[in-house]
């Protein structure tokens, strides 16, 4: 169906509903990210579905995905997908839980972490998953979107000049506990990195569970507009509902794991 006459937008106007410059909107259309826009004569006319994925686009820019990832999402959406769509795309892809990072030299870094830091500190901080090194002098600018993608792990970097990505507050707080504690370091970044496994193991099957079972059955069936709203909110809420039911079911499992080794016949009783 055609959009009204009055929700028609020149790339100018498109620009300015969105915040989005004219030369980038005719980049994303370059690439295919964007439909054509209908003509009038010479001049191309924008409606609300391009509106729609254009904000989707820049959203997911945003959010550190790759125009690469980006396009090969919006493959398996319609040129004619309405905002309805779109939106249910962006449940789809923004964060389960919130992310921030931010880009800081080693004496932001020190004040942060509320004392000196020594190199052997700053990567038992990177492999308890409370920063990433990165190449350069240091950062054009702090507080990059929560996936951002920047230069990865300096290598061969000069001591005392890392330039990092703090993966939030929380987890600096929580990484500089575990440094303080009595326990090795290599404890704790062999324990992390057994929960990084483990839990990305979940994750992917979680996503194909999803995948399978919800969201290809809903394509199958053409994309009926009257489930595309009760989906994406059956989503908002599937999120916190999964990340509490995994903080709470490893909960559980350790609490067994520990009656187990210290009464297994009792731990048998109670599971049974």
């Amino acid at each position: 169906m055609s959009a009204p006459t009055e929700d028609l937008l020149t790339v100018d106007q498109l620009a300015e509903r969105t915040g989005i410059a004219v030369r980038t909107i005719r980049y994303y259309a370059g690439r295919g990210l964007l439909p054509a826009p209908r003509l009038r004569g010479r001049t191309g006319l924008y409606d609300v579905r391009h509106r729609a994925r254009l904000e989707l686009v820049s959203e997911l820019t945003g959010l550190g995905f790759t125009l690469t990832a980006i396009e090969r999402q919006l493959e398996r959406v319609p040129h004619d997908a309405g905002p309805e769509e779109l939106a249910l795309q962006r449940v789809l892809l923004v964060p389960w839980v919130p992310e921030t990072t931010e880009e800081m030299d080693r004496s932001e870094l020190e004040r942060r972490a509320g004392r000196p830091l020594s190199d052997a500190d700053v990567e038992r901080l990177e492999r308890l998953g409370a920063l990433t090194r990165l190449a350069g002098p240091g950062p054009e600018s702090a507080g990059s979107g929560p996936m951002a993608a920047g230069p990865g792990p300096a290598a061969g970097a000069e001591p005392g000049a890392t330039t990092v990505r703090l993966h939030g507050g929380a987890a600096l707080g929580s990484a500089i506990r575990a440094l303080d504690s009595e326990l090795p370091p290599e404890y704790w970044a062999r324990a992390h990195a057994l929960v990084e496994r483990h839990t990305a193991a979940l994750a992917d099957d979680l996503m194909d569970l999803f995948q399978r079972e919800v969201l290809q059955p809903y394509r199958d069936r053409g994309r009926p507009a009257d489930e595309r709203s009760r989906l994406a909110a059956a989503l908002a809420h599937l999120k916190p509902i999964m990340v509490h039911g995994v903080v709470a079911t490893f909960g559980r499992a350790v609490n067994r794991t520990i009656r187990e080794r210290v009464d297994p016949d009792d731990a048998a009783t109670q599971s049974g």
